[in-house]
């Protein structure tokens, strides 16, 4: 199967984005220093997370209320 030149020349071009691209990441690796190890992660604030849910189950049920006539259960 031959491929034509324009596809030729489009599947070079995307190869060598790739390639330009992983190379300014290699050279960007190597000019940042080394970060210090993060501290450990934030609690999860349960009672924040309740308080989303209780409004998105809320928010839910209105939305049923409201296509009640249509079979979209």
């Amino acid at each position: 199967m031959e491929i034509d030149r324009k596809t030729a020349a489009a599947l070079a071009a995307v190869m060598q984005y790739i390639r330009s691209e992983e190379e300014m990441v290699v050279l960007q690796s190597r000019a940042m220093p080394a970060e210090a190890p993060a501290g450990p992660p934030a609690p999860v604030k349960l009672w924040g997370v309740s308080g989303r849910q209780a409004m998105m189950q809320m928010r839910n049920l209105m939305q049923l209320r409201s296509f009640h006539g249509a079979r979209f259960r």
